[in-house]
């Protein structure tokens, strides 16, 4: 097999690089600005059509107008949703109540959805016992870790997340590092390689990888590749799959996009989980693109950060994947698999609970973990997030914990990937400074990484965002740690980030640039649907 510069050469597997140029098109066609086009559109033709055919009936069609908002505004005001997605809508229902209306029945309808809810509905089930939880680690917990005994039972409750204790982690404060280690760890395996991306991409990280995974697939190593069917129209060939079976890896994207039938445009899968032989996983905000270890700049330096766990925690991230993997599969396969992570690290201090965010259930996982946090810390939460996109419940517990007299900061990136969410994350840092939150900007570029640490004995690294789509409409997963050695690591690596930022502050705020501040103004009434 050759390669040159990481591809795998043409010649020898089929796997060929993609013609890029056609991507642009479909982004607009898939994507949510496609769809909200389209009911814009429909809004136009249908007012136009309205004053140009029954003028003599405008007073009539004012009074249903009225009726109609009225009855959404209390249908709304009813439901259970979110207050501030409950405030977005009412507004651009009032606003715009044809186009409004047709994009709310639309996204809720759950067209093209409901059999993928119920399908992970039915496997969280089936799944709840596969990993049993040690009672005498439970204890253990509960002896060294008192203040953090709500939230062990509560990812116990929630889905199969046992703590566990004799398991190691290891932090990279980049991508760069954690790439490096990846390497190693997969040129060691022996049975099986599981891998679970948002994004991958053609390059020199993606084509390192695929040669190794291709050389162990025709060693007999079992290797399953998942990705999220955003990549099928963005990143890769959909017969992508078909292509990797050739060189002996099970693949498949996870929840194709159909135009206008994946209606929410969330359920996405965002998660990045890499499981080798039940031994060790990886996970964090790193992808497989060459961005993300610095080998292809986008928006200057991309800071990102990720772990990895070596031990018997390894059971919950080989358990997550395999859920995922059987969505769509007739029968399901655990015990195989998750029986085989019985690697012990002795030595290793403290506790470990990986835990996944499933948007399908009644569960806000991820946001209510970050919450924890926030009230429980006492002396200090670091937070480095790439978006702030804030609900008030959110908002209120940062505000409050900087009110406690907590050191609460911020890092959020100095040269944003988007325009919208930066602008809006802008409108939070008023009310956030008032309250005495310290906000810092990456001046090198941009912060991918998703990392709280708190009073220098607990922290949380994974995939989840500080933004609506993370902790209310993806799928994503994390490692919750607590008194594990690598958690000073984590802290001296946010100190060092921070001498890299600049620091915000009223001035700062006052003089942002007049298209931001407008930007964030128009934007934040839209907030929940970015």
């Amino acid at each position: 097999m050759k390669a040159t510069d990481g591809y795998i050469d043409q010649d020898d597997t089929g796997i060929r690089l993609l013609n890029k140029s056609k991507k642009g098109l479909m982004r607009i066609v898939f994507s949510r600005t496609g769809l909200i086009a389209l009911l814009l559109l429909i809004q136009v033709a249908l007012f136009a059509a309205i004053l140009y055919y029954s003028r003599e009936y405008l007073p009539y069609l004012y009074i249903v107008d009225i009726v109609f908002s009225i009855s959404m505004v209390l249908y709304l005001l009813n439901s259970s949703h979110d207050p501030t997605a409950k405030l977005t809508w009412l507004v651009v229902i009032m606003i715009l109540p044809i186009f409004g209306s047709l994009l709310f029945l639309y996204t809720h309808s759950d067209l093209g959805h409901r059999v993928l809810r119920d399908r992970f509905a039915h496997i969280t089930k089936e799944s709840m016992n596969e990993i049993e939880q040690n009672q005498e680690t439970l204890e253990k917990f509960k002896e060294q870790a008192p203040e953090a005994l709500g939230l062990a039972r509560y990812l116990g409750r929630a889905s199969c997340h046992p703590v566990f204790d004799k398991s190691a982690v290891k932090y990279f404060p980049l991508g760069d590092d954690k790439f490096a280690e990846l390497l190693i760890q997969l040129q060691k395996a022996e049975k099986f390689i599981f891998l679970e991306y948002f994004i991958v991409d053609e390059g020199l990280m993606w084509g390192r990888i695929l040669e190794i995974l291709a050389e162990k697939a025709k060693q007999g190593v079992e290797v399953r590749m998942m990705y999220d069917g955003t990549c099928e129209f963005a990143l890769l060939p959909h017969d992508y799959p078909k292509r990797l079976e050739e060189l002996g890896i099970k693949c498949k994207s996870f929840a194709p996009l159909s135009p206008f039938v994946s209606t929410h445009y969330n359920y996405r899968d965002h998660r990045k989980i890499l499981v080798i032989d039940g031994r060790v996983a990886f996970t964090g905000g790193v992808n497989l693109a060459d961005e993300y270890i610095n080998k292809k700049e986008r928006f200057g330096h991309w800071k990102d950060t990720a772990v990895m766990v070596e031990g018997e925690a390894v059971k919950t991230f080989t358990l997550m994947f395999l859920q995922m993997w059987h969505v769509s599969e007739k029968e399901a396969e655990y015990d195989k698999y998750v029986k085989l992570s019985t690697h012990s690290v002795e030595s290793a201090k403290g506790f470990v609970i990986p835990y996944g965010d499933c948007p399908v259930d009644n569960e806000r996982v991820g946001e209510w973990v970050y919450l924890d946090l926030l009230n429980r810390a006492r002396d200090y939460i670091y937070i480095m997030t790439p978006y702030l996109i804030l609900d008030g419940e959110m908002e209120t517990a940062i505000k409050f914990a900087a009110e406690r007299g907590v050191d609460v900061r911020l890092i959020l990136p100095g040269i944003p990937d988007k325009k919208m969410p930066y602008a809006l994350a802008k409108t939070h840092y008023k009310s956030l400074l008032e309250s005495g939150v310290k906000i810092y900007e990456y001046t090198p570029g941009f912060v991918h990484a998703k990392v709280f640490v708190t009073d220098d004995r607990e922290a949380v690294v994974g995939t989840i965002n500080l933004d609506y789509r993370s902790l209310y409409h993806h799928f994503e997963c994390a490692c919750y740690m607590n008194r594990t050695e690598c958690i000073k690591d984590i802290k001296q690596d946010f100190l060092e980030t921070q001498t890299k930022c600049r620091t915000v502050d009223f001035e700062t705020v006052r003089h942002e640039k007049f298209p931001v501040k407008l930007t964030g103004v128009l934007v934040k009434v839209i907030a929940p649907l970015l």
